[in-house]
């Protein structure tokens, strides 16, 4: 089974070193927007405008297969 990384970047990077065997990439993006509802919950207030949240998904090999990009702005 494929081996997938789930590489989290908010205040400082937090690479993942062990990450989740998951039958193909497809499963792999549902994990990834599972978790990351779950992370920006968690945020409790502390998203910021000028301070924006990622998760980039990567399979096995480091190959980038998705990246969840939320952007905190305030208009102008």
């Amino acid at each position: 089974m494929p081996r997938y990384f789930f590489h989290i970047t908010h205040e400082r990077t937090e690479i993942d070193r062990v990450g989740e065997d998951l039958p193909d990439k497809h499963a792999a993006w549902k994990e990834a927007t599972v978790t990351a509802g779950q992370i920006l919950q968690g945020i409790d207030g502390n998203l910021v405008p000028g301070r924006d949240w990622r998760m980039e998904v990567a399979d096995e090999f480091q190959n980038t297969l998705y990246v969840l990009h939320i952007r905190a702005e305030k208009p102008a």
